[in-house]
C-alpha cells in the first residue's frame, strides 16, 4: 500500500488548536463521518453533514487529494456552460473539519465524496488521523431504505466495533452479506486496530429513499447527540422536516392507492411494535405488498403528478 500520508494535508493552525485543547482537557474530539457514496436513503447523512458544517462554527482541518481517490468518468462532476463559456465547476471534495457544538465543544466532521479507489489507503489515512488527534470514538451516519411508514417514529440500525457501545439499541438483522462501502471498511479496520467506532443507519421509508427526507437527518443527529453528549442544534432542521412531511401527506391524500399502501405499512409497523418482547416477533398481519411493490406504486403516483417528488 502507498503511504496514506500522501493523500491528505493537515492545516497546521487548526491542528495546533486541537493539540492545545487536548493538553488542557486531556480529551480528544469525536469524529463523525458522513460521506456520499453507495447508499444514503433520504439523503439522511448528506443533509446531516450539511447542517453540521453550515449551521455550526467550522474550521478546515484536513483536505484529501480527490484526484487520487475518485473515478471522474463514473461520477462526473457538474459543470455550467453559460452561452459561450464554461462558467462554473462543482469541484468534488473530501474534507475533514473541526466543528464546534452549541457549547463550544469541538468534534471532527469528515464529509464529501466517497473514494472510488484506494479504500485501504483511505482507511489507513483515517486511522492515522484518529491516532494523531486521540479520537476516542468514530461515528458514521447514513440512511437505508426500509418498509416503514413516514407516519411513525424512525428507527435506526446501530453497529459498532464493541457490543457495549450499542447496548441500548435493538438489533434488526441477523447475519447478512451486503456490498461494502468505504465508511464500513473504516469502521472495520478501526475495530481491528482496537479503536472504538460505531454507526447509525436510519430506516427511511422505501418510497422516499430517492427524495431528501430531513426527518431522517434529525433522527441521525439525535442519535449522535445521545452517543456523544454534543449539542448539535437539531431544532434548526424542524421546519424543513415539517414542510417535507406536509408535502408527503398531501401527495398521499391525493391517491387512494398510495394511501392504502401507507396504511398497510402502518399496520405492519404497529403489529411489529406490539410484538416486541414476545418469543415470536412475527405478529400476525394481513398480507401486504413487498417493499419493492410499495416503492413502485408510490413512484408511479409521483410520476402522475407531473414529476413533483415527495419532500420538495
Amino acid at each position: 500500500m502507498l503511504d496514506p500520508r500522501e493523500i491528505y494535508e493537515v492545516e497546521a493552525d487548526a491542528a495546533e488548536l486541537l493539540d492545545a485543547r487536548k493538553v488542557r482537557t486531556q480529551a480528544g474530539p469525536v469524529l463523525v463521518h458522513a460521506i456520499r457514496g453507495f447508499v444514503d436513503a433520504g439523503s439522511a447523512g448528506q443533509l446531516a453533514a450539511a447542517h453540521l458544517a453550515d449551521d455550526l462554527t467550522t474550521t478546515r482541518l484536513a483536505t484529501f487529494d480527490v484526484d487520487q481517490l475518485l473515478d471522474y468518468r463514473s461520477r462526473r462532476p457538474a459543470m455550467t456552460f453559460d452561452s459561450t463559456t464554461w462558467s462554473a465547476y462543482a469541484e468534488p471534495e473530501l474534507v475533514l473539519d473541526v466543528v464546534h457544538d452549541v457549547e463550544g465543544v469541538p468534534f471532527l466532521l469528515l464529509h464529501g465524496m466517497e473514494p472510488d479507489v484506494q479504500w485501504e489507503r483511505y482507511a489507513a489515512a483515517v486511522e492515522q488521523i484518529v491516532e494523531r488527534f486521540d479520537v476516542p470514538l468514530t461515528i458514521a451516519i447514513h440512511g437505508i431504505p426500509m418498509g416503514v411508514p413516514h407516519t411513525r417514529p424512525l428507527s435506526v440500525t446501530a453497529h459498532a466495533t464493541r457490543p457495549e457501545l450499542i447496548a441500548d439499541h435493538t438489533s434488526w438483522f441477523g447475519a447478512v452479506q451486503v456490498p461494502a462501502s468505504a465508511s464500513a471498511l473504516v469502521e472495520y479496520r478501526l475495530g481491528q486496530s482496537g479503536h472504538d467506532a460505531m454507526g447509525f443507519a436510519v430506516h427511511v421509508p422505501h418510497y422516499l429513499a430517492q427524495s431528501p427526507f430531513p426527518q431522517a437527518s434529525i433522527t441521525a443527529i439525535e442519535n449522535l447527540q445521545r452517543a456523544t453528549g454534543l449539542d448539535l442544534r437539531v431544532s434548526d432542521l424542524t421546519d424543513a422536516a415539517r414542510e417535507a412531511t406536509e408535502e408527503i401527506d398531501r401527495q398521499v391524500e391525493a391517491s387512494g392507492e398510495v394511501k392504502a399502501v401507507v396504511l398497510a405499512l402502518e399496520e405492519q409497523y404497529d403489529s411489529f411494535a406490539r410484538s416486541i418482547g414476545r418469543t415470536n416477533l412475527l405478529a400476525e398481519t394481513s398480507e401486504i405488498p413487498t417493499a419493492d411493490e410499495l416503492g413502485a406504486e408510490f413512484e408511479r403516483f409521483l410520476a402522475q403528478q407531473g414529476g413533483d417528488g415527495a419532500g420538495h
